[in-house]
């Protein structure tokens, strides 16, 4: 990966810390305020704004307060250019393993998420 996107696995550190913490305070410095966030839940196509999202993240406990185990990965990162990259990730929120696809965009200098995908891969039973 080149250099211009190094700041794109910064922004993707600060998205697994807001997705383990949910601390509301992050959230400007992770998501664009237009980003769209959208994903298959139950058989339904479920589709938040940013503010809607931010609204839901931060009315849920946060898997830190849980104590829930922390378990994330990067799968891939492609830098499609100097300022938009595309992650694949995994990431577990509370009994939810997702696999998240997030566009990042730089804009004036600094890596938002404008986009996120998800996908439930697995729901783990209680107390796992």
């Amino acid at each position: 990966m080149e250099r211009s996107a190094a700041g794109a696995l910064s922004a993707i550190e600060a998205y697994f810390d807001l997705m383990y913490d949910s601390d509301d305070s992050q959230f400007p410095e992770v998501f664009h305020e237009l980003c769209q966030i959208h994903g298959m839940r139950d058989g339904k196509l479920m589709a938040w704004s940013a503010s809607e999202f931010r609204k839901l993240v931060a009315s849920r406990p946060s898997p830190a307060s849980m104590g829930s185990p922390r378990q994330q990965e990067i799968v891939r990162v492609d830098e499609i250019s100097p300022d938009m990259a595309a992650a694949k990730l995994r990431v577990r929120i509370g009994q939810t393993c997702f696999l998240d696809h997030l566009i990042l965009h730089r804009i004036d200098g600094k890596w938002l998420v404008t986009s996120k995908g998800f996908h439930v891969e697995q729901v783990l039973p209680p107390g796992s």
